[in-house]
This record gives structure tokens, C-alpha cells and sequence, in this order.
């Protein structure tokens, strides 16, 4: 079977695969239309976020029988039409979710802390201890939304801190472990002091945190947010941050990123992520939760043994 790459990765993944009979070729550095008119000629596909495989793409694929995405979203490819055409589609957030979780952790610190004000501060030679008094997770409630891999890990990594863990996750049911307790999204907007997203970026989920979302919200609220930047309406989130109805927002991702996460949309980019960059309670990341360097081995030895496994 010949295997398209389209997007590098750790090179186990190829390795892994030709030991078991692949034909690799290697497409990361053509141009995304001589990747696209090898699709005719491919079996496998493997890629991470450099273009969207629509309907269009996929059609010219007539003899495609799997894409392998080197992540946890697939977002950016028509599932339900692949599927149409026998086209198994995999992903891997098997491989960084221990990364997400450890990261969602440090995000929460950071804030918690005033860690990276008093960085700045201190590295100009001002020493605020009053002003830097911070607060603990220890007796807060911290609610997960979506308890897939990536909830799962953080509220594994959260059970040493004392803290109340609840979960809702649409889409599941008797779920409540040693980590979490289950509970509807009315009881976590009732309960939570600190919100953390661990859902896929959908029709359901596009903008899903707006203003009448965290106004559901009975005490003022931490944001955290490592799964998709367009789940929260940066908008509504800023509104609420001036108001003090967000307590503080910790944010690997954006919803001005580029579908490909590897730059912001620079271009007039809107007064409200200027806010975001300047106020001293946001912490921001550029989409990196789960994007260590054990994460890439780990990513790219899911894929392999998944298909490997099929095929």
C-alpha cells in the first residue's frame, strides 16, 4: 500500500509502517496541489492540519482507504463523506492527552499565581508581594466539559490538589470515576469555579461559549480552554472579563488562528485580542497543550499501530 504524507511528523511513523510493507512517499514538501493530484494514486493519507480534505478532495480519491491524522481533531476533514467511500479515518489524542492535561495544569498555576506578571515584574526589578497574592485550587470546583482522553487526564492530574472535579459530556453516561463525578450541565454551571473545554470544534460547538453561556454561570468563573480557539466567542469573553464575570482565562488556543494553527491571522486583527494580550489575568499559549516532545513520538506511534492494526 503507498502512503501519502503531506505534513512531517516523527519519523517513527514512517519507520513503523515500512517495516510492516508501506510504500512511503514523502509530500511535505511539494505544494499542496501536486499533494493533492497524488490522491489519485494513494492508498493512505497522513496528515496534521495543512489543508482541509473536503468532498471535493476526497472524491478524486478513488482509491484511498485511510487517513491518519497526527492529532486529536478532525476538523478539518469531511468524516461523514469519507465514510460514504469506505475511507477510515483515524486520529490520536491517545498520544497528547498526558500533554494536555499536564499543560491545562500549568495554565491554571500560571493564573492561580500571577506567575507570568510577577515574572515581568520582578525581571524589572519590582517586588509586589500584597498586590501577587494568589489563590489555591484546593477546595475550588472545577467543572470539565467533554471526558474523553483530554478531560480524563486532567482531572487525573487535578486529584492531587484537593479539589472538586465534576464532568458533563453530552455524548456519554455513567462515566463518574475515582477522578470526576458526572453530572448535567446544570449542576456544573451551578458549581463550578474553573472551566476547562475538552471538546471537539463542530456545528455544535462553534461558538458555544458566548455571553448567555457564561452568564449560565452562577459564580464568576476561570476559563480554560486547550481544545479548539472558534468554541469560544473571544467577544463574549472579553465582555465578561471586564466585567468580572470571568475571573481569569487561560488560552492555548484562538479563534483567530489560521485552520492550519501555525500563525494568527495578523491582518486588522480586533481590539478585543489586543485586550486579551494586555490584561494581566489571560494567559496565552500558541497552541501548544499537547505538543511536547514526547507528544510528537507518541502521536505518530498511535497512528501507526492503528493502522498497521486495519491493514
Amino acid at each position: 500500500m503507498r502512503v501519502l504524507f503531506v505534513d512531517t511528523t516523527h519519523i517513527c511513523l514512517e519507520e513503523m509502517l515500512e517495516k510492516h510493507g508501506f510504500e512511503i512517499i514523502k509530500g511535505y514538501n511539494l505544494s499542496i496541489e501536486e499533494c493533492k493530484n497524488l490522491l489519485t494514486e494513494v492508498d493512505g493519507l497522513i496528515i496534521r492540519s495543512r489543508f482541509p480534505l473536503t468532498k471535493v478532495e476526497l472524491s478524486t480519491a478513488k482509491q484511498l482507504r485511510f487517513i491518519g491524522r497526527v492529532g486529536a481533531g478532525l476538523e478539518n476533514i469531511d468524516i461523514d463523506f469519507a465514510e460514504s467511500q469506505n475511507i477510515i479515518c483515524y486520529n490520536a489524542p491517545e498520544g497528547n492527552r498526558d500533554a494536555v492535561g499536564e499543560h491545562a495544569i500549568g495554565m491554571l498555576l500560571s493564573v492561580a499565581n500571577n506567575l507570568v506578571r510577577c515574572n515581568s515584574e520582578v525581571s524589572q526589578g519590582i517586588w509586589k508581594r500584597e498586590e501577587n497574592r494568589g489563590w489555591e485550587i484546593k477546595t475550588k470546583t472545577v467543572g470539565i466539559i467533554g471526558y474523553g482522553n483530554m478531560g480524563g487526564e486532567f482531572a487525573k492530574r487535578l486529584s492531587g490538589f484537593g479539589c472538586n472535579v465534576i464532568a458533563y459530556d453530552k455524548y456519554k453516561s455513567d462515566y463518574t470515576d475515582q477522578y470526576c463525578k458526572e453530572v448535567s450541565l446544570d449542576d456544573l454551571f451551578e458549581q463550578a469555579d474553573i472551566l476547562s473545554l475538552h471538546i471537539p470544534q463542530n456545528e455544535e460547538t462553534m461558538f458555544m461559549v458566548d455571553a448567555q453561556f457564561i452568564l449560565n454561570f452562577k459564580k464568576p468563573i476561570v476559563i480554560i480552554n486547550t481544545a479548539r480557539g472558534k468554541i469560544v466567542k473571544t467577544s463574549a469573553l472579553v465582555e465578561n472579563l471586564k466585567k468580572g464575570k470571568v475571573k481569569a482565562a487561560c488560552l492555548d488556543v484562538l479563534e483567530y488562528e489560521k485552520a492550519s494553527f501555525e500563525k494568527l491571522h495578523a491582518e486588522n486583527l480586533p481590539d478585543d485580542f489586543r485586550y486579551l494580550i494586555e490584561a494581566d489575568n489571560v494567559i496565552l499559549s500558541p497552541h501548544v497543550g499537547g505538543w511536547t516532545h514526547e507528544s510528537n513520538i507518541k502521536l505518530a506511534q498511535v497512528i501507526a499501530e492503528k493502522i498497521i492494526k486495519d491493514f
